[in-house]
């Protein structure tokens, strides 16, 4: 009777381990925030190179124009990808990896889609937008150089693999708990079996 009681109060622990969480790195934190406007405005560059193109390809104003907005639209588009930091696309563009490259392309972006203003002058609502979307774009760039030069890019990549190396720790430890409750649960219905067969 008692090793049945034993049995089940040891059935009966919880079979979570200690929830251990590290603690966000505020600097990460700056770091995907200011990615997340960077993406935006590219996203506004793309919006607006994709309007002039389209808008000079059906008034047959400049045709030189709409293709110049359509590469801007292509770079426009690597730059935002480059922020998402996908494996894939950092293994086959290492330039894009440090802020310096990064930061120049966005600049060379900003000032596509600043270029030629003069064809919009007309729409007011798209040359703010135009206006808007390359300063903010250009602005970007120039951060991103400036912490490059620093060493800032280095800097966050350290600290992402010290955030994966702590979350695949902490994923180990879970597993390894797991592993010790479900041994304890086979041991103790080893031996609740054992003691039953003594018993005459």
């Amino acid at each position: 009777m008692s090793s049945a009681e034993g049995e089940s109060s040891q059935s009966q622990q919880p079979t979570n381990g200690p929830r251990v969480r590290t603690r966000p790195d505020p600097f990460l934190i700056t770091c995907r925030c200011f990615s997340f406007i960077t993406c935006l405005a590219s996203i506004l560059c793309i919006i607006v190179n994709v309007l002039s193109a389209v808008r000079s390809f059906k008034n047959n104003s400049d045709l030189f124009d709409g293709i110049f907005r359509c590469y801007a639209v292509v770079i426009a588009i690597i730059v935002v990808v480059a922020e998402t930091e996908w494996e894939v696309v950092m293994r086959f563009s290492k330039v894009l990896e440090y802020w310096v490259g990064r930061g120049m392309l966005q600049i060379f972006v900003a000032v596509m889609t600043r270029a030629f203003p003069e064809i919009s002058t007309n729409r007011k609502d798209l040359l703010l937008l135009q206006n808007v979307a390359s300063y903010m774009l250009l602005a970007c760039g120039v951060v991103y150089v400036v912490s490059g030069l620093l060493c800032i890019g280095h800097l966050k990549r350290a600290r992402q693999k010290k955030e994966v190396s702590a979350e695949q720790a902490i994923k180990d430890l879970e597993q390894a708990h797991r592993r010790d409750l479900e041994l304890r649960v086979l041991n103790n219905r080893f031996t609740h079996n054992v003691t039953q067969m003594s018993i005459p």
